[in-house]
């Protein structure tokens, strides 16, 4: 039975998801948001379209092992038979610097090597195409296969044997082989060497990498897994962050909250960059604000979509997929997105949040300006107009369209920053125009979304409904952490969203019925809101216990069922590594107190 046991690699050009087994069980080509020409992860128990995955095959297999390279994205497995014969499998997408440019080709390595005995191996690459409806044509010659689709060719080079692959006959593996799987150009050079060289290069480079993350004392290995994790999820060549690799793993099981997250959010780009910021990673932010103010140049009236694909465009449209019948057979399998429609008011706030840095940043090379400055005014005034109106929410509801406090908040969020950004560019006249906007958007809030009988503040404007959301209040600075307020908002969640050791993003009935699981960056918020308000022994324990839930390979998806602690959801999701982060910073004892 699939799970979400997985590990990722890519190179932030293509990201593939590997099973315990050393199955490619995911992978989208050219690009994060192209064809799942790997998709066995959604094809449940369909044993009769066997393909859309590349594997090895260990005959009489006994058991397995597997884990990162230290402080890589590079995979190794080991399958070990009954008989003691053992192979590893290296597996990785390469980058590294070349010729003085960025080298991250679409490309997959996977490098076998005998450990003990006498392995004998199968090798299945068996490539889907237009989402799992049918094979590519495959034409061979003696050192390579090539997979024919109609938008794109892929070439498998290898130094084993071409005809064992393309018939998937067992052979004994007496030393090593090489396998790459990418464009369909000729290989300069040999296969084996060639390999060797990216995996020297790109351990080398994301060694160096993580050499330079300011990261905290405590939980080191937790947060540099993240800190690579979310360097994936970030497209090199146009600056988008995706939410997450995969589409259409569902929230809960048989719910229909089935999505496609591979395509960027303005409000998780915001958090994922501010994430990495703190750890010291300044080039993705500089790319992703490119990204953003690209956006922001090319809208119609300064209106902002909540989405957007990865090369920036609008159009995202949601369709099903019929032969693939999803994760463990619970379908639909959806490709685009329908939330691109919706009115989310709170991207204002985090696309000038996001923008926000680059005034303060003195690491970056290119600061902030006054013309920069104006171009995130125009999205000032969106939200000035917009805080007060109906919007889906950051939730996405797809029901009835409410005015929705964190919305407003986040719109107070873009007018406070234009202010604090006009003061520091000595624009005294605009920094007044922004401070007295933020402050009218500021009682507005406090008027209409504070309820006396709940001593909180609440989901909706003139509601009495709680989401999690709610703990970004301090977080985002609308309220200090010694405000009666913020405590009540506090107490509130742990009453009505709290279960077990897990925070639900809200509780009431939605489209698609009640929330049966977790969504796991909501119990982050919850603890870094205790360790504001100084419960912090309990919001370590919190979290020791919320690390506890991550897969094998330390990572999480986006939802977790409270009972079982097995996660659901769109995977790996950027939210929960965002979530992880910044509670490790934050409750992590200093350097200067370690020793």
């Amino acid at each position: 039975m699939r799970s979400l046991d997985l590990a990722l690699i890519g190179n932030c050009s293509i990201g593939a998801l590997i099973d315990g087994r050393a199955e490619v069980v995911w992978a989208c080509f050219p690009r994060f948001d192209g064809d799942a020409m790997f998709c066995s992860l959604l094809r449940g128990d369909d044993v009769q379209n066997d393909f859309g995955y590349m594997a090895v095959d260990l005959i009489d297999f006994s058991h397995a092992e597997q884990e990162y390279l230290t402080n890589t994205a590079i995979l190794q497995t080991r399958l070990y038979d009954a008989q003691g014969g053992a192979v590893e499998i290296t597996d990785f997408a390469p980058r590294f610097r070349q010729y003085g440019r960025m080298f991250a080709p679409m490309t997959l390595v996977r490098q076998l090597r005998r450990l003990s005995g006498s392995p004998r191996i199968r090798l299945r690459v068996r490539p889907a195409i237009d989402y799992g409806r049918s094979r590519p044509t495959i034409t061979w010659g003696s050192n390579h296969v090539r997979y024919v689709a109609p938008e794109l060719t892929l070439r498998l080079t290898t130094n084993a044997s071409v005809t064992a692959i393309v018939e998937e006959t067992a052979f004994f593996l007496e030393d090593t082989a090489t396998v790459l799987l990418g464009p369909d150009e000729t290989l300069q050079g040999g296969v084996g060497e060639t390999g060797r060289r990216f995996a020297e290069e790109t351990a080398a480079y994301w060694r160096e990498w993580v050499r330079y993350l300011s990261i905290p004392f405590e939980w080191q290995d937790a947060v540099i897994r993240a800190a690579i994790t979310l360097k994936l999820n970030a497209y090199d060549d146009t600056g988008a962050i995706v939410a997450a690799m995969t589409t259409s793993i569902p929230e809960a099981p048989n719910s229909g909250r089935n999505w496609d997250y591979r395509y960027c959010w303005l409000r998780d780009g915001y958090f994922v960059v501010n994430a990495l910021n703190r750890l010291g990673t300044t080039r993705t932010m500089e790319r992703y604000l490119g990204y953003v103010v690209n956006i922001a140049a090319g809208t119609k009236d300064a209106t902002l979509q909540p989405v957007y694909r990865i090369d920036g465009r609008s159009l995202i449209e949601e369709h099903l997929i019929d032969p693939l019948p999803g994760y463990r057979g619970m379908g639909p399998v959806r490709v685009g997105n329908q939330a691109y429609q919706q009115v989310q008011h709170d991207v204002y706030g985090s696309a000038i949040l996001t923008a926000t840095h680059v005034f303060f940043d003195r690491r970056l090379v290119r600061c902030g300006d006054e013309a920069l400055f104006h171009r995130l005014e125009v999205l000032g005034e969106r939200a000035v107009q917009l805080h007060d109106q109906p919007d889906a929410g950051l939730w996405e509801l797809r029901g009835a369209a409410r005015v929705h406090t964190f919305s407003a908040v986040m719109c107070w969020a873009a007018c406070d920053r234009l202010a604090k950004v006009a003061q520091r560019l000595e624009l005294a006249p605009r920094q007044v125009y922004w401070q007295a906007r933020a402050e009218s958007i500021h009682r507005v809030v406090c008027e209409r979304a504070w309820s006396e009988q709940l001593d909180s503040f609440v989901a909706t404007f003139d509601g009495n409904s709680m989401d999690a959301s709610l703990l970004l209040l301090h977080e985002v600075g609308f309220l200090a952490v010694d405000d009666p307020r913020f405590a009540g908002t506090v107490a509130a969640v742990e009453r009505e969203l709290r279960r077990g050791d897990f925070i639900f993003r809200y509780v009431e009935k939605d489209d698609f019925g009640t929330p049966e699981n977790a969504f796991l960056i909501c119990t982050f918020w919850y603890i870094n809101a205790l360790a504001a308000l100084g419960r912090r022994d309990e919001a370590r324990a919190l979290f020791e216990r919320l690390l506890a839930n991550r897969n094998r390979h330390g990572l999480l998806a986006e939802h977790i069922d409270p009972r079982s602690g097995e996660q659901w959801g769109n995977f790996v999701q950027t939210y929960s590594m965002v979530g992880l982060i910044n509670s490790a910073i934050r409750l992590s004892m200093r350097w200067d107190q370690a020793f």
